[in-house]
């Protein structure tokens, strides 16, 4: 993450889902959470998916994914094409 830039509920963890930005305490990437996002998925339907979760904590990778739109892309992009193959 951004120096400077501090994230409530989002984390890094080294050998944690390959180091990718996740929501603390779970093993969940704001990456998986965007993914449904970005495909039209509601937050009250990212909930049901991710039982575990917060709004709080859904609207947080929004934020994230608004200052490193990129790199969530990117992972997003990668992840469908995996599920895809």
């Amino acid at each position: 993450m951004e120096k400077g830039v501090a994230y409530r509920y989002l984390v890094n963890l080294p050998g944690v889902c390959n180091g990718h930005t996740i929501v603390a305490n779970t093993r969940i990437g704001v990456h998986d959470v965007m993914g449904l996002i970005v495909n039209g998925t509601s937050v009250e339907d990212v909930r049901r998916s991710f039982p575990d979760l917060t709004k709080a904590q859904i609207y947080e990778c929004l934020a994230y994914y608004e200052d490193h739109r990129t790199e969530i892309d990117a992972l997003v992009a990668e992840q469908m094409s995996e599920t895809l193959q």
